[in-house]
């Protein structure tokens, strides 16, 4: 069975609207922390696995090495992650966090922990492990499309033609005139 056009299109808003969200209490719990939200991701990523290679990393993130290596000298310099060879190519290193950059990163997931639970205070916990349960299968549906730039989406663009009535934004839904279109720039 396929998913509605109208319904994907509804899952694209509220995903960028969850993302936003969360950028939102992101932010808020830096107070806490000299990182960022980009270093704190670089920590959760290395510290999500075995070590790993530099390159490797900047795949898993989405970025260029070059703003992956920004990120890495400042978390070293702060000795959160340590470099070691690798075994199988002495030319390589592999990424690995220290006993700090792991501290740091419990840390970080016990406050932001604590602070969804503050949130969802009027959650049950079987509405919270069902939110957990969809949002672990959609991550995985994501992680699983292809990765090729481009791929997984159609092309060209699907929405209809711009109107003053009627059109589509750029998070798929319909919006009553031009003006209200959700802008790049907003997600």
């Amino acid at each position: 069975m396929s998913v509605a056009q109208q319904t994907a299109a509804e899952l694209v808003h509220n995903i960028f609207d969850l993302q936003r969200a969360l950028r939102g209490i992101t932010a808020a719990g830096t107070k806490y922390s000299d990182l960022g939200p980009a270093h704190t991701g670089v920590l959760f990523y290395i510290g999500d696995g075995a070590p790993m290679r530099a390159s490797a990393l900047a795949t898993k993130l989405g970025i260029g090495p070059s703003a992956l290596s920004r990120q890495l000298a400042d978390l070293e310099q702060l000795g959160f992650v340590v470099r070691s060879p690798d075994p199988l190519d002495g030319r390589a290193c592999l990424l690995s966090l220290s006993d700090e950059g792991g501290a740091y990163l419990t840390e970080t997931y016990e406050r932001r922990a604590e602070t969804l639970r503050g949130i969802l205070a009027d959650w049950t916990e079987g509405e919270a492990e069902a939110a957990s349960s969809t949002v672990q299968h959609l991550a995985a549906a994501l992680r699983a499309a292809p990765s090729a730039p481009g791929a997984g989406y159609p092309h060209p663009d699907p929405r209809p033609p711009r109107t003053h009535q009627n059109s589509t934004g750029n998070d798929g839904r319909h919006h009553p005139d031009h003006e209200s279109r959700t802008t790049k720039e907003e997600r």
